[in-house]
């Protein structure tokens, strides 16, 4: 049975967060202390490049696995063509009154 494209990025996006836990721990090397300094290093403005390499490795697999799910259950991934342009508002004359 075919799953909804909404189906296949929830599980995509609940296996990178526990891969990305998984690659924490092995980023600590088993040290409790390391794993929650590299823990609380997160935050909203954490870029990809600020993350430990191995949660890097992660996330860039994670990506890779969910476009081959994607692709597996029948969903094209393709680039955006980007949003139309807003379309300007006409310019009203002076209105002919009655």
């Amino acid at each position: 049975m075919a799953r909804s494209a909404t189906e296949v990025m929830e599980s995509a996006i609940v296996a990178a967060v526990l891969d990305a836990v998984a690659a924490l721990k092995t980023a600590s090397g088993g040290l409790q202390n390391a794993l929650i300094r590299d823990i609380n290093a997160i935050h909203p403005n954490t870029t990809f490049g600020d993350l430990p390499q191995p949660v890097q490795a992660a996330i860039t697999a994670s990506v890779r696995t969910t476009f081959g799910a994607l692709a597996k259950e029948g969903y094209t991934v393709a680039p955006s063509k980007g949003a139309p342009p807003p379309v300007a508002p006409r310019p009203q004359g002076p209105r002919d009154g009655p």
